[in-house]
């Protein structure tokens, strides 16, 4: 799908919007000159520069073709599957993800969408496993990004 530039730099600039309007309720850190606001607010602000340019070329260019324009894969039954299962995945995993963790949740979306998408059989459980496992390290070990266990906890610990 083909959205007109104005409609789409209107919506970054609402998302900027909202994130700089957000950030200002974060917290200070006593004794530091910068503070938890500081990277999503400049993350924000770059993203409002970006929406503004898209505004204005949207804007200029708002004659030579329509508002919104379906993309051929959006006529296609098998794109369209793909679509909902990446979406549904996700909010399967989102509903989910404290309760069965994310080791079980990555592997369950990875393996539905690699079968989905083609890939052998037989490499689907391996490469679904091999990359959620690499993924949680470089999370969880790396990152020290505290990512939840769900039912592999008692074996985590």
């Amino acid at each position: 799908m083909k959205l007109n530039d104005v409609l789409v730099g209107a919506a970054l600039l609402a998302l900027s919007l909202a994130i700089l309007v957000h950030i200002r309720t974060l917290p200070n850190i006593p004794g530091q000159n910068i503070g938890p606001a500081a990277f999503p607010g400049l993350l924000a602000t770059l993203l409002a520069g970006c929406a503004i340019a898209l505004l204005a070329r949207g804007w200029r260019a708002r004659r030579t073709g329509p508002w919104i324009a379906r993309a051929a894969w959006t006529r296609s039954p098998p794109q369209l599957i793909h679509v909902a299962l990446t979406i549904g995945g996700l909010v399967f995993c989102a509903l989910f993800f404290e309760q069965l963790g994310f080791i079980a949740c990555g592997v369950a979306l990875l393996g539905v969408l690699f079968a989905s998408l083609g890939v052998r059989l037989a490499l689907v459980l391996p490469l679904a496993l091999g990359i959620t496992l690499l993924i949680h390290t470089v999370f969880y070990s790396l990152l020290r990004v505290p990512l939840p266990w769900g039912l592999l906890e008692r074996v985590a610990w």
